[in-house]
């Protein structure tokens, strides 16, 4: 995947995570809504001021927003979740992980 595909698919789950539209984070980052579907979509690229804006509406750092090493298919994550449960051997790592999972999905 592109370097402009996986930015353009993180800014969206950061947009979605924070509860924003298209239209919403576009208007606070100053840019048009066609624009940052283009971008969302890995079609357009970000210039750095842009780039900034996002840092500052996301919160977050450069390095976080340039973390892709998560980025894979959901069969492919669940798939790695299940090894590296079953490699445990921590009965009290195993119960940790089972409270959060159970927690997560019963929101």
């Amino acid at each position: 995947m592109s370097i402009k595909k996986q930015l353009g698919a993180k800014i969206k789950r950061l947009r979605q995570k924070n509860g924003l539209t298209q239209e919403q984070l576009a208007e606070k980052i100053d840019i048009a809504t066609r624009t940052l579907c283009g971008i969302e979509n890995g079609e357009n690229f970000v210039t750095s001021e842009t780039l900034e804006k996002f840092l500052d509406v996301f919160n977050i750092t450069l390095s976080e927003l340039f973390a892709f090493n998560h980025i894979k298919p959901q069969e492919e994550l669940v798939s790695e979740i299940i090894k590296d449960v079953q490699k445990l051997k921590d009965r009290n790592k195993i119960e940790t992980i089972y409270k959060i999972i159970k927690a997560t999905i019963s929101d």
